[in-house]
């Protein structure tokens, strides 16, 4: 670490008491908006379609969000790093809410695709710089304390999201005439509104926009100058068509050999290159190409990769098996599912306190891995026979074991990397995150059709030879998910325990941060 980032860190401000809280629930208020965001809307889905009509662009509505997410993650962590975050984070909060108002008002399927894609770019902000404000606040030996809390909001997003998004779409009107059966779905987004100017308001008010350290102050044109544009627009143009390929591609086994899909994906290939080319020459890297030399770093993202990898191949296609092979009913089969989103949760958070008792990472990783492992190995023999107790045992194994990776690769990331990379680093960790669900999607779903013949995807089975045939192609999806799931268990013992830098220990005695319990009195 340079002399000059030293010295910064010593003069950074350090928040405790009310307005240490008010920053936190506001960053967890923010996170929790945009997590349920991308669970909420697939329930109220059926009533969207019926007001607005647009079936053929039925999948946009998701795709289009998730686009706009991904695009801006590596771009805005870079830019943090650059000028700092307060104002990146508010602008993000900000035009995720107006994407939420529009999406409410929408009077057409291509409006309401328009403005997802409004609110993703705002979630794209977050999700980019909500885990680095954090790492910002604390101390690497504080971090984990609290980054339980961050799993803890994504499993509550995940656990009511659809359950809220169907309340919405098929209860009312509510609360006399403010939710009419008319606008009921639209309450879908406009939920959003109040609860996100809670946390603008205090993010406004309570977090420091010198709270980080930046590589460059704001000196108008010059700062301008120092972007990097065009690294910025290869990155988005290339997200943006590998995803579509893998969207389009994951559809059917066969898409993979079309033309659209072939060009779409030579597309991405040529501009990754071209994206490479320009950050080996850029001053200001968008994603500097160094990062990924460092095993730390480039071990911990192919951690994150992986796990969401597994996580989304086993999220699509469980409720599928319960459903088509052991005939659990759709609401039974949410019940079903709802102990693998509360065991990762739980798993979290123990792996946060135990992180922050041993200050050791590999340890919990290689466990954690070795649960997710086993899980999905059972996964891969449960069948028309599997008592429905006996796979909630699984799912509750494999999810204890899948979640301690929503935090660990960030919290070894942030712990290894210099205080003025945090935010690209951070940022780094949720984009391929993002792309281990894609992948994840595609290549399982490509398994997973290719191993099923006539129109047995068209329909639940109903006789037991088309029950057996739908769970053999099932697992072999899972044992696909299996492989992720080893591969990662093998990256977890090539994650090295790195010791606390002595410049952030000395702002922790100088600036004293309060522990969990402390801040809360």
């Amino acid at each position: 670490m340079s002399h000059s980032a030293t010295a910064e860190i010593h003069s950074l401000p350090r928040l405790r008491g009310f307005a240490l809280i008010s920053v936190m629930i506001a960053l967890m208020l923010t996170l929790f908006l945009e997590a349920l965001d991308q669970t909420i809307v697939g329930t109220a889905m059926p009533r969207i379609i019926a007001e607005l009509h647009g079936l053929d662009r039925y999948s946009w509505v998701v795709t289009a969000y998730i686009l706009a997410s991904m695009t801006m993650i590596p771009i805005v962590g870079k830019l943090s790093d650059q000028f700092g975050r307060k104002w990146f984070l508010l602008i993000g909060t900000t035009l995720f809410l107006l994407g939420s108002m529009l999406a409410g008002a929408s009077q057409s399927m291509n409006q309401l695709i328009l403005f997802r894609a409004v609110q993703g770019l705002g979630s794209g902000i977050g999700m980019a710089l909500i885990g680095t404000i954090m790492a910002d606040l604390f101390p690497p030996e504080q971090r984990a304390k609290w980054s339980g809390l961050f799993g803890l909001v994504y499993g509550v997003s995940n656990l009511f999201g659809p359950t809220i998004g169907g309340w919405f779409a098929e209860h009312g009107p509510l609360l006399g005439n403010l939710i009419t059966d008319a606008t009921r779905w639209r309450w879908v987004f406009y939920i959003n509104l109040p609860i996100g100017l809670i946390a603008v308001a205090s993010l406004l008010i309570f977090l420091p926009a010198n709270l980080s350290v930046r590589t460059s102050g704001w000196n108008g044109w010059q700062s301008l100058r120092s972007i990097d544009f065009l690294g910025a627009l290869l990155c988005a143009a290339a997200t943006i068509c590998l995803m579509l390929g893998l969207t389009w591609g994951g559809e059917q086994a066969s898409a993979w050999v079309s033309p659209q899909v072939l060009s779409i994906l030579a597309a991405s290939i040529l501009l990754f290159v071209l994206f490479i080319s320009t950050e080996r020459k850029a001053h200001e890297p968008i994603l500097p190409l160094d990062l990924f030399r460092d095993p730390i770093f480039s071990t911990s993202a192919l951690l994150s990769l992986l796990q969401n990898m597994v996580l989304l191949g086993l999220a699509l296609y469980l409720p599928l098996f319960f459903q088509g092979v052991l005939a659990v009913s759709p609401t039974n089969a949410g019940l079903v599912m709802t102990p693998f989103s509360v065991s990762m949760v739980i798993g979290a958070i123990l792996s946060t306190q135990m992180i922050g008792k041993l200050n050791r990472y590999r340890i919990v990783g290689i466990i954690a891995a070795l649960l997710m492992s086993i899980g999905v190995f059972l996964i891969t023999f449960m069948n028309p026979a599997t008592g429905v107790a006996l796979a909630i045992a699984i799912l509750i194994l494999t999810g204890i074991g899948i979640g301690p990776f929503f935090s660990l690769p960030m919290l070894v990331v942030q712990n290894a990397l210099p205080a003025e990379r945090l935010g690209i680093g951070t940022a780094g960790l949720r984009y391929l995150g993002q792309l281990g669900a894609s992948l994840g999607i595609a290549i399982v779903g490509t398994v997973v059709s290719s191993s099923t013949s006539g129109d047995l995807m068209s329909h639940l089975p109903t006789t037991v030879v088309s029950k057996a045939a739908l769970s053999s192609a099932l697992q072999h999806g899972f044992i696909v998910v299996l492989v992720f799931s080893i591969i990662a268990l093998i990256a977890t013992f090539f994650l090295k325990d790195t010791t606390l830098k002595q410049e952030q220990r000395t702002v922790a005695s100088e600036n004293v941060v309060p522990t969990p319990e402390e801040a809360l009195i």
